[in-house]
């Protein structure tokens, strides 16, 4: 196993520990969209590109985005009561 590989697989430990430890869920989803990237350079390094491209963008963009969108609409909602 290479030195790169081993290191992006010691990031997506740490990365997913995060996503588990953090207790506000506005940060949660940043940490989700930095293991999603870390997932797909992990895969990138694993020579699967196909998933890697998958993986950045549904992993980082499109997944956090959704979170994002739906923190967004319960904060509204309860301003609005």
């Amino acid at each position: 196993m290479s030195g790169l590989v081993a290191g992006l697989l010691i990031l997506a430990a740490l990365s997913g520990g995060l996503v588990v430890i953090t207790r506000d869920p506005r940060r949660q989803v940043y940490a989700l969209a930095g293991n999603g990237l870390v997932l797909g350079l992990l895969f990138l390094a694993l020579q699967a590109p196909d998933v890697a491209l998958s993986e950045i963008a549904v992993g980082t963009a499109v997944t956090p985005f959704l979170f994002l969108v739906a923190l967004a609409a319960i904060a509204t909602d309860r301003v609005g009561r």
